[in-house]
């Protein structure tokens, strides 16, 4: 069973979540909260496996709500819900450690698909809108920088594994595209996450932008 914690400031924006969430045997909804204080409240509380995270609140915006619950042990994965597909606060967001964003009026049937993925710890929900949003943030920041000093660790499949990731691939595709193992992928990627000091392979995409390695079109 997956425990979720549904976070939004609308009561009957939450309450539709709330009821979808319980519709699905496998998961079960075991708090909610009207603003980020009260989610990282919660989440200390009750140790929810997924968190669905509004941005916009009041008393603490969901930003720095998802720092805080990423930092607790065990973290939650954090699937952060979002009214417009290129909010800069999404993008603030991953780079907080959530694990992915959805549109608010993504279908049903894909949001408790998410759910499950996200709760897997496994890979990215990487829809289209999330490779739209970090090509846009990097295209914005277009300016070349120089490549931080920790991607040197990396050896040169994991630095493959990485710009794999950063295009949105699923751990299949890139096993696909390497002719490697998919098990051998999910080594990989959390060996990158662990020398380059990240908490989520949301985290991994930004940064691969961010740093260089990778670039829109590229």
């Amino acid at each position: 069973m997956i425990r979720v914690l549904v976070v939004d400031d609308q009561e009957l924006v939450r309450a539709g979540f709330v009821a979808l969430v319980g519709s699905d045997p496998d998961l079960e909804v075991v708090g909610e909260a009207g603003d980020g204080a009260e989610a990282v409240r919660l989440g200390r509380e009750l140790r929810p496996d997924v968190v669905l995270m509004d941005i916009r609140m009041p008393e603490l915006d969901g930003i720095e709500a998802t720092r805080q619950l990423v930092a607790l042990d065990p973290a939650p994965g954090v699937l952060v819900l979002t009214t417009f597909d290129l909010d800069e606060y999404v993008y603030d967001a991953l780079r907080a450690g959530a694990s992915g964003f959805l549109l608010k009026d993504t279908p049903p049937v894909e949001l408790l698909r998410a759910i499950n993925v996200v709760a897997s710890g496994d890979a990215l929900l990487a829809p289209s809108i999330t490779r739209r949003l970090i090509a846009d943030f990097a295209t914005q920041r277009s300016t070349p920088v120089e490549q931080p000093a920790e991607l040197q660790f990396l050896t040169e499949r994991e630095a493959e594994v990485l710009v794999e990731v950063a295009r949105g691939l699923s751990n299949t595709e890139i096993a696909d595209k390497l002719f490697i193992g998919e098990a051998t992928v999910k080594t990989h990627v959390g060996r990158v996450l662990t020398k380059l000091g990240l908490s989520s392979r949301a985290q991994a995409v930004s940064y691969a932008y961010e740093s260089g390695l990778v670039v829109p079109g590229g």
